[in-house]
């Protein structure tokens, strides 16, 4: 085995191909923000439009587009609320089984906080999704730390190179994550956020191919400090997608209640909009400007703001998704950091 590079960053941002104004939008900021910048955008296109064309007011009343706008956006906002629906009954289905069923989750979860506990050497591993997440990244420092005292002086100038890269990096790393999951708390996006910006898939991958490449080098407080790193680097990846997926489930409860709640005025102006305006009598004018596209603008902003809050949350859930897809020393995205590592058969 030969070959090697500078590692790819730690903090999302840097290792994602995708510029850093996309993913504030699409991971950082708040989902009521995003929704609010969506249905601003779609109200000032509406208007914009509806002022910049010359005959508009004309246009409306001499056709049926007001009856086919709303019936189209009742229809998909009925059709909106069966989606929620069905997204609720996804997260009531993880939760609902036998009691046999119950008690193998709880005989995981507690088997898995006992090693944890064992790992961080605790009496009771931490309660609290960031407090967990933190003594892991926590631990990982610490033990890097015991990593670069076990090589200090090596024979061998590749080894103690190799060692000093990942061992500066995950300690300066696990300062900057543990920093983050401080004041972190669950269903807010923070813990999240922390956690994708702790690499642990290329350091796994890292101290793996050191513990291939120079095990004969290393003497046995060496090897024991590596393979303790390791341990805990492990415990990481589960953890991770653990807290992850109750995210994702909070999320989805969250989504579910926000487009109930937009989901009514969404129905009630469609349907005044079909039954009182369809045949666009009304004539207003305020300061000489005529105010029909203003009110068909307004109506039909208010009809999709179901939609808009749902691309705001998919944009989230999709994202994190698409940046975890993998669990362990798996590199699915393309950085310019990760160079190809070349196997030998013979070596």
């Amino acid at each position: 085995m030969s070959g090697d590079g500078d590692a790819p960053s730690d903090r999302l941002r840097d290792r994602a191909d995708q510029s850093r104004w996309k993913l504030w939008a699409f991971l950082e900021a708040d989902r009521w923000l995003v929704a609010g910048i969506l249905v601003a955008f779609v109200f000032l296109v509406l208007v914009g439009a509806g002022y910049l064309y010359p005959t508009t007011e004309n246009a409306i009343r001499s056709s049926d587009s007001v009856d086919t706008l709303f019936q189209g956006f009742l229809t998909a906002t009925i059709t909106g609320v069966t989606l929620v629906l069905t997204l609720n009954q996804l997260v009531l289905s993880q939760e609902l089984g036998a009691v046999k069923d119950q008690r193998e989750r709880m005989e995981g979860a507690m088997a898995f906080r006992e090693d944890v506990a064992e790992v961080i050497e605790a009496a009771v591993s931490p309660s609290r999704p960031a407090q967990f997440l933190r003594a892991l990244v926590q631990v990982s420092g610490d033990r890097a730390e015991d990593l670069r005292e076990a090589v200090p002086d090596s024979d061998d100038g590749d080894l103690a190179s190799e060692v000093a890269d990942l061992t500066d990096s995950l300690v300066g790393n696990a300062e900057r994550v543990a920093s983050g999951l401080d004041d972190a708390r669950f269903g807010e996006f923070d813990v999240i956020s922390s956690a994708l910006n702790f690499n642990y898939s290329w350091k796994i991958f890292t101290a793996r191919r050191i513990r291939e490449q120079y095990g004969d080098d290393l003497d046995e407080e060496g090897t024991e400090a590596l393979d303790r790193l390791i341990e805990v680097l492990q415990l990481f990846g589960p953890a991770r997608e653990h807290f992850k997926t109750l995210y994702f489930q909070w999320e989805l409860i969250n989504l579910s209640r926000q487009i109930l709640a937009a989901s009514v005025p969404a129905l009630l102006v469609s349907a005044v909009m079909i039954i009182f305006f369809n045949d666009a009598t009304y004539s207003v004018t305020v300061f000489g400007v005529e105010t029909l596209a203003l009110v068909m603008a307004v109506a039909a902003t208010v009809a999709v703001v179901p939609f808009l809050i749902l691309l705001a949350y998919v944009m989230r859930i999709a994202t994190v998704t698409q940046h975890t897809l993998s669990i362990g020393p798996f590199i699915l995205r393309e950085t310019d950091d990760v160079t190809e590592v070349e196997w030998n058969r013979d070596s």
